[in-house]
């Protein structure tokens, strides 16, 4: 492990990045934050795909190494930072948490992402969003169902439950009827006032506009 300190690229309203910064918050990881403004595509510019190809944040800096994909930086600070497991012991509950982040972070969240939205354009897209959140959420709801105790799978916190929260927030956003799933809703209201989740919120992030604080 590098001693100097990760670098998170970041964007206020990324639900990818949130989850990393909720994991950063939870096991109490020191970081320096480099914002990258989507809206003006700062991410596709020659310099940031040096860092990572596919013009996506998040991208977190490991001295002479960047890593790239939310999952995939969650899965390394949960190996290299043990303090805080995010991951259950049981095999079956850690498969279990996968399978949430999966259904969150394959089958929800790419189809409304900023790069599709743009492509459907400003009269679909809120519309589109909703029918794919909605569509995602029917099944998640079934999943938790079975696997939720206080969070997303059982009573400890999960990297589960830091993909939940940023892809309700997105709900929100596009006014998803969020009736429709109590459970989602249960779960989320349990750790949307935690520190880690209020810490790491897109209002409390220095590139967050004045207007949406």
């Amino acid at each position: 492990m590098s001693s100097s300190k990760p670098i998170l690229y970041s964007y206020f309203r990324s639900s990818c990045t949130w989850r990393v910064r909720i994991v950063l918050a939870h096991k109490g990881i020191e970081h320096d934050c480099r914002a990258i403004n989507l809206l003006k595509k700062e991410q596709v510019s020659d310099e940031f795909k040096k860092l990572n190809p596919m013009g996506q944040v998040p991208a977190l800096v490991v001295g002479d190494k960047t890593l790239t994909q939310s999952l995939s930086i969650m899965e390394y600070l949960e190996e290299v930072y043990p303090q805080k497991p995010l991951l259950p012991k049981d095999p079956i509950q850690r498969a279990k948490v996968r399978e949430v982040c999966e259904i969150i972070c394959s089958g929800i969240q790419p189809l409304q992402n900023l790069s599709v939205l743009q492509r459907i354009g400003d009269e679909k897209k809120v519309e589109w969003a909703q029918f794919y959140i909605t569509n995602g959420f029917v099944a998640l709801e079934q999943v938790l169902k079975e696997s939720a105790g206080k969070y997303c799978v059982g009573d400890d916190l999960s990297l589960a439950d830091c993909c939940l929260v940023p892809q309700v927030y997105n709900a929100n956003r596009f006014k998803v009827d969020m009736t429709q799933f109590p459970t989602i809703s249960r779960v989320h209201e349990a750790l949307s006032s935690l520190p880690p989740f209020t810490a790491s919120h897109p209002s409390s992030q220095p590139d967050c506009p004045p207007d949406l604080k």
